[in-house]
C-alpha cells in the first residue's frame, strides 16, 4: 500500500474520533450542538486535506457511528439524514478543493460554501424521505429552521475556525498543501 494511501487513512480515522468526541464539547445538549454543529469541522477537515473519498466515507460514517456508540443523535431519522448530509460535505469539499488548491483561505472558503448549500439540500430531501415514510411532514418551517436558522452559529464558526486550521496546519508543516 503506497505510504500517501496510510497517511490519508491514519488521518481519518483520527477525524473521525475527533468527529465522535467533539460532540462532547456541548455537553451532550442537543440545543446547542444544533446550533455549533461540531461533527461537521472535522468532516470538512478530512475533505480537505485528505480528499473527497475520505471525506465522504468519514462524513458518512461519523454520524451513524456516534449515534450506535452514544445515542446521539437518534439513529432514525436523525443520524440517517446527517450521514447523507456529512458525506455531501466531505465529497464536495474534498472534490471542489482538488481543482483549486492555491492559497489557504480562499480556496477552502470556495470549497466549503457549495459543500454546505448542496449538503443543507441534501438533508432536506433526507429528511423529508425518511420523515415521509414515518408518516411525518417535513415542512419548509423545518428546513429552514434546522438547515439555516438554528445552524448560523455552527455556519460561522465552521467558516472561522476549518479555513484557520488548513493555514495553521499548513504553516507548521504538519499538512503541505
Amino acid at each position: 500500500m503506497p505510504k500517501d494511501a496510510i497517511k490519508k487513512m491514519t488521518l481519518s480515522a483520527m477525524l473521525l474520533a475527533v468527529g465522535l468526541v467533539l460532540p462532547f464539547l456541548t455537553g451532550q445538549i442537543q440545543q446547542i450542538g444544533n446550533m455549533l454543529l461540531p461533527m461537521h469541522i472535522p468532516v470538512f477537515l478530512c475533505g480537505l486535506i485528505c480528499g473527497w473519498k475520505y471525506g465522504g466515507a468519514v462524513g458518512f460514517l461519523t454520524p451513524l457511528l456516534r449515534s450506535l456508540l452514544f445515542g446521539m443523535p437518534v439513529l432514525f431519522p436523525n443520524a440517517v439524514a446527517m450521514a447523507i448530509e456529512l458525506a455531501v460535505y466531505g465529497l464536495v469539499s474534498g472534490l471542489i478543493y482538488s481543482l483549486i488548491r492555491h492559497g489557504h483561505v480562499w480556496p477552502v472558503l470556495c470549497a466549503m460554501l457549495p459543500a454546505m448549500i448542496l449538503g443543507r439540500l441534501v438533508w432536506g430531501l433526507a429528511q423529508w424521505l425518511l420523515l415521509g415514510l414515518g408518516g411525518t411532514a417535513f415542512t419548509p418551517q423545518m428546513f429552514l429552521a434546522g438547515a439555516l436558522l438554528n445552524a448560523i452559529p455552527g455556519i460561522v464558526l465552521q467558516l472561522l475556525l476549518v479555513p484557520a486550521l488548513m493555514s495553521t496546519l499548513h504553516a507548521t508543516g504538519l499538512v503541505k498543501f
